[in-house]
C-alpha cells in the first residue's frame, strides 16, 4: 500500500480556470506539499479529467501522490494516485478493491471515530476527521474535538488526518495529538505567496518551534 506522505495535505479550490489552478498547484509543489488532493465540486465532467490529467502531470514528476476527491471512474480513468471519500459518496470496499491494494484510499469520518474504524475495515489507507475548526468551504461540517484527535491517533491502525479551518498558527495543537497531516484548502491556496505558505505549514508539521 502507498504510504501517506506525512506533513501538508493540500486540497485545490473549486476553479474553472485551469491555467490559474495549475499555477497555484505548481507553487504548492515548490513549497514542498507532501499530497495534493483534486477537489472542484463545481465543474462537469469534461473539466475533471482535463484539470486532473493536468495536475497529474505536475504531480508525478514531483514525486507528489494525487489524489482524486469523490470520483472513482476518474481516479482509474487517469491512473491517480488514489481516491477520497465522504461517507455518502461511494462504497469504500469496492473501490479498494477497485483500485488494488497499491494506491491510497481516503475517508472523511467526520466527528465519528466509529466511521474509521469501519473505513479501515474496508480497505481504507488513511482517515480524516473534521472539521477541526469552523471552516469556510464546509461551514456546516460537524466540529471534531482534539480528544477525539488524540483517541484516533492512540487507537487506529491508518494515519489520521486533520481537516476543517486549519491555519499554520492553530495547527500545532493537533500535531501534538497526533496527527499525520493537516489538509488545507483556502489556508494554503488563498495566500499571496502559495510556495511561501506551503513551506510554513511544512516547518510546522516537521516540528520547527519558531514558526
Amino acid at each position: 500500500m502507498l504510504p501517506l506522505p506525512r506533513g501538508l495535505y493540500a486540497i485545490t479550490p473549486d476553479r474553472a480556470d485551469t491555467d490559474s489552478l495549475l499555477n497555484a498547484v505548481r507553487s504548492a509543489l515548490a513549497g514542498g506539499i507532501g499530497v495534493l488532493q483534486y477537489r472542484n465540486k463545481q465543474a462537469d465532467a469534461m473539466l475533471r479529467r482535463q484539470q486532473a490529467e493536468a495536475l497529474l502531470a505536475l504531480c508525478r514528476p514531483a514525486g507528489v501522490p494525487l489524489v482524486v476527491n469523490d470520483d472513482l471512474a476518474l481516479a482509474l480513468a487517469i491512473d491517480a494516485d488514489g481516491l477520497h471519500l465522504g461517507s455518502e459518496d461511494g462504497d469504500l470496499a469496492a473501490a479498494r478493491a477497485a483500485l488494488g491494494p497499491a494506491r491510497l484510499l481516503g475517508a472523511s469520518c467526520y466527528d465519528r471515530i466509529e466511521l474509521a474504524a469501519s473505513a479501515i475495515a474496508a480497505g481504507a489507507s488513511y482517515v480524516a476527521f473534521g472539521a477541526a475548526y469552523p471552516s469556510t468551504t464546509k461551514p456546516h461540517a460537524p466540529h471534531a474535538p482534539l480528544a477525539l484527535y488524540r483517541q484516533a491517533a492512540a487507537s487506529l491502525s491508518r494515519p489520521v488526518v486533520a481537516i476543517g479551518g486549519i491555519t499554520v498558527s492553530n495547527c500545532a495543537p493537533l500535531l501534538a495529538a497526533g496527527v499525520h497531516g493537516v489538509a488545507v484548502c483556502n489556508g494554503l491556496f488563498d495566500a499571496p505567496d502559495i510556495a511561501a505558505r506551503a513551506m510554513a505549514f511544512q516547518d510546522v508539521t516537521a516540528g520547527d518551534a519558531s514558526i
